[in-house]
């Protein structure tokens, strides 16, 4: 059973609509979308709207859409809010920072701003949209800041993982070494799990 599709940003509507249909009819639980940058940057923002919302259409209701902004790319905070708030009008379900590939991926003021926006949105509806901060997120001191601000920025009931989560490879294995100091009073390897 397919549990997840990842749809790369630069192919064409009808093929993202063809591969979404075709991973929810596999039984896909989620579908990961990149927004299109490059109609973002031209201006473009009711095209950028109108894809995530097609591809949420073809996920229909019981398939969650997580919209990657790629922040690193959107060059400042207005466009990261700016980015933010069109995928969750559009019918995000998550929003996630970035795909971990782009450079800065996650940030505490990135994150802030996205965390912003859901909460404004969830003011105005009622309806919760999740967050994924990915990328750069290697120690467990560090995930400790980003559970710290979703807390304050959104409360209690955002920390769960149906509403927020980490796309941190590299941190599994900083909170294992720290579980295992805590048991043994000491540090062990770090390359318990393959980065691959």
């Amino acid at each position: 059973m397919l549990q997840q599709l990842s749809l790369v940003g630069h192919s064409s509507l009808d093929v993202k609509i063809a591969d979404t249909k075709m991973a929810v009819d596999a039984g896909a639980h989620e579908v990961d979308m990149v927004i299109s940058r490059g109609k973002f940057h031209m201006g473009d923002f009711g095209f950028v709207h109108d894809e995530i919302a097609a591809i949420k259409q073809a996920c229909g209701t019981s398939v969650r859409l997580k919209v990657i902004l790629e922040t690193g790319e959107l060059g400042n905070l207005d466009n990261v809010r700016l980015a933010s708030d069109i995928a969750i009008a559009a019918g995000a379900d998550f929003i996630k920072t970035s795909t971990g590939k782009i450079k800065p991926a996650a940030t505490l003021s990135v994150t802030l701003v996205m965390l912003e926006a859901i909460k404004d949105h969830y003011y105005k509806t009622g309806i919760m949209v999740g967050m994924k901060p990915a990328g750069g997120i290697s120690n467990s001191k560090l995930a400790l800041q980003y559970l710290v601000m979703v807390k304050e920025t959104l409360g209690v009931k955002w920390l769960d993982n149906h509403w927020f989560r980490f796309g941190a490879s590299s941190l599994a294995n900083d909170l294992l070494m720290q579980i295992l100091k805590q048991s043994t009073g000491a540090y062990q390897s770090a390359n318990y799990f393959s980065k691959d």
